[in-house]
């Protein structure tokens, strides 16, 4: 059975800075796609990044993430994590970490493109 778990949410300052953590067991971790999303109070749910499966070599950052957050991966560990610099009021949500496409290179960045979601961690950010 696949199981997807987050960490590393909390409160944190405008311009601070988080990391966040998923771990994912029960699949071949470095076969898939990761990423990350979130959703705001009243917003639907929206991708903020996504890295390829295996090296990684390939990501994708919301136009509102870059230049800030960076995702990376620990295959030995079954791990992504997502640091997030210079955050704002608005970075505020909860945050999902979801499993992407086998053998993704993170073409395809919609909901249905994956298949096993966190339970989600919330990020507050205070002005």
């Amino acid at each position: 059975r696949v199981q997807v778990v987050e960490s590393g949410g909390g409160v944190v300052q405008a311009g601070g800075s988080l990391r966040l953590s998923c771990t994912a067991s029960g699949l071949k971790f470095d076969d898939y796609a990761m990423g990350w999303f979130r959703q705001a109070p009243g917003k639907r749910r929206e991708v903020i990044s996504c890295i390829s499966f295996n090296t990684g070599d390939k990501t994708y950052y919301t136009d509102s993430a870059k230049g800030r957050f960076s995702i990376s991966r620990d295959n030995a560990k079954n791990s992504q994590y997502l640091q997030m610099n210079s955050l704002k009021p608005e970075d505020t949500a909860i945050y999902y970490c979801a499993v992407g496409g086998w053998y993704g290179s993170c073409k395809e960045l919609g909901e249905g493109d994956f298949g096993y979601w966190g339970q989600g961690t919330q990020i507050t950010v205070s002005s």
